[in-house]
């Protein structure tokens, strides 16, 4: 009987086939290379190369580094503000869309606020330095139009730190949207029709059956989520980020590439690599944890 199921799901396991290759090739072959963080890593000798170790030196260099303190700040404080608006903004739009009542209206807004998700950070970078810009900029020219100060959106540190998670939030809003929108659609309509025969109004109804209908998808996407706290988004503040703002835009990963890329400290660069990761790690099995204790949510 066993051999039947096995054979009957051969097409299912082959199919998942390329993407496990995929996974094994570049997540599991690449971890080899964390013997990197524990040496003097000389790229000329080969990563198993006759090496100097120095044991946790390289993590006692960069955790006394100057910069080090305020990078970590920096990741944390853009990716809770990203974590937490992300959660919000697309529930309560997804409520609010549910809500609308002309199909051809509620499709069309769906379609505009998922069209953002598409584009790469590298175009988005782009536009955004345009119309950001204090000198040509639209939105300069609006605030100057009405009478207010212009603002260096890209160049000011006490308002870049903002400008990314707003505009993170805008690209991304809308596949959180979506999402939240599929957990509304499965709630049996048959709770709103009671609720409404006992009175309840609108927000009644959002609030008793809407909200708990949608919470084993938000507890889904707040476990995922925290996994990814210290990833503040390489790809968005590499494009936007300069030396002006290094104070507060500076994250992990651009500490990252500026150590291993530009500098060739490979083997410091590796270092807050791995402690990034096994923060990640204990993050997301503590997040696991709370789900399962709190909303009995399991993965398996």
């Amino acid at each position: 009987m066993v051999t039947r199921k096995m054979w009957r799901e051969l097409p299912l396991h082959l199919m998942i086939l390329p993407g496990l290759v995929l996974i094994v090739l570049f997540s599991y072959v690449p971890m080899a290379g964390i013997i990197i963080a524990f040496q003097k890593f000389i790229p000329a000798k080969g990563l198993f190369g006759d090496q100097r170790w120095v044991g946790w030196d390289n993590f006692k260099y960069v955790m006394h580094l100057p910069s080090f303190n305020q990078v970590l700040w920096n990741t944390l404080f853009i990716s809770s503000l990203k974590l937490i608006l992300g959660l919000i903004v697309p529930i309560v739009f997804a409520i609010l869309l549910n809500e609308l009542k002309n199909e051809v209206i509620k499709r069309s807004v769906q379609t505009t606020i998922y069209l953002p998700y598409f584009l790469s950070w590298v175009v988005l970078g782009g536009i955004l330095i345009d119309i950001l810009s204090p000198s040509s900029g639209i939105v300069n020219e609006l605030l100057g139009a009405l009478g207010l100060k212009k603002i260096f959106f890209l160049g000011d540190n006490q308002w870049f730190p903002f400008t990314l998670v707003s505009s993170d939030i805008w690209k991304n809003f809308g596949y959180g949207t979506i999402i939240y929108l599929a957990a509304i659609t499965g709630i049996d309509p048959g709770l709103y029709e009671s609720a409404t025969i006992d009175g309840a109004n609108r927000w009644h109804k959002i609030w008793h059956i809407t909200i708990p209908g949608m919470r084993m998808v938000i507890v889904l996407l707040s476990v995922l989520s925290l996994g990814q706290l210290l990833n503040a988004g390489f790809d968005q503040v590499f494009n936007l980020y300069s030396p002006q703002v290094y104070e507060s835009g500076d994250i992990l990963d651009t500490f990252v590439y500026r150590l291993g890329l530009l500098d060739a400290q490979y083997s410091v660069a590796t270092a807050v690599g791995l402690f990034k990761s096994l923060v990640s790690l204990i993050l997301i099995s503590g997040s696991y944890f709370v789900a399962y204790r709190f909303a009995k949510y399991r993965i398996f």
